[in-house]
């Protein structure tokens, strides 16, 4: 158990976000299938907590790779969404979880823009630069469940605003620059996810909508989801890496019928 924890991916991340997800999105259809999936992300997440208790010094050399270190913000929306499990069993450790996710996801933003912003190479930039600076939203989207309306918003303009700085850079990189070796190409399905994610916060942390911005964010998220669909047959050949978690928390995502449903509010 020992070396299998050790040997843990930090890209199982994206599993545990998807899973947190994936259960608010079935609780409709049967209560137990929620805590299924909300056990499942735990567990995943207890294997990651692990290998950062038992084998500390491993990390370094992942997070040298930009890849890795944009995708492990995961972990910290999984911590935000999985905080909704618990608000109405444990509401005071629920808001600390809430909190205490926000922070560590604002803390990884610090450090992951003084190591790779600052250092920029374009080579270095891939779909899952998303995760570092729009994943944030995540609170934008389970702030109501927390009465803090305000906080939800904030987050929003900045995650928006952050989506609409990288999208150009991303394309250019991915569809231009191209040179994407084959572990990191599931990462561009992460396109489909900071629209809709953006979306969902809005629908969620304000009170009056308007429509242009909707319209906005549901045509870029359609647009995104129909261009990775397609190109989905690609990344499928390459063979299995843990990179494939990106394929989890995008789609899950996607699927809802409003911004709550899936994340918790």
């Amino acid at each position: 158990m020992k070396n299998l924890i050790k040997k843990t991916p930090i890209p199982i991340a994206g599993l545990m976000l998807g899973l947190a997800g994936l259960g608010n999105l079935v609780a409709g259809y049967n209560i137990y299938y929620r805590y299924l999936a909300g056990i499942l992300s735990v567990l995943t997440a207890l294997f990651l907590v692990g290998r950062f208790l038992i084998a500390r010094d491993s990390f370094g050399p992942d997070l040298r790779n930009p890849v890795i270190a944009s995708v492990t913000p995961t972990f910290f929306m999984a911590l935000m969404i999985l905080a909704t499990y618990l608000l109405n069993i444990i509401p005071n450790l629920a808001s600390s979880i809430w909190y205490f996710a926000i922070i560590l996801h604002i803390v990884w933003i610090i450090w992951f823009t003084i190591s790779f912003i600052f250092n920029f190479k374009i080579q270095q930039v891939f779909a899952s630069y998303f995760i570092v600076y729009v994943g944030l939203v995540v609170a934008s989207v389970t702030a109501p469940a927390f009465n803090n309306l305000k906080l939800g918003q904030g987050i929003f303009y900045f995650g928006f605003a952050a989506y609409l700085v990288l999208l150009p850079v991303v394309i250019y990189r991915v569809f231009w620059v191209k040179d994407i070796k084959d572990p990191a190409l599931p990462t561009i399905t992460i396109f489909t996810a900071p629209a809709g994610l953006c979306l969902a916060g809005y629908l969620s942390s304000f009170s009056e909508k308007n429509i242009m911005m909707v319209g906005l964010l549901t045509s870029l998220t359609l647009a995104m989801l129909i261009g990775v669909t397609i190109y989905l047959p690609k990344m499928l050949k390459v063979g299995f890496y843990p990179s494939f978690s990106a394929f989890t928390f995008p789609y899950v995502c996607n699927r809802f019928e409003n911004g709550c449903e899936i994340l918790g509010c």
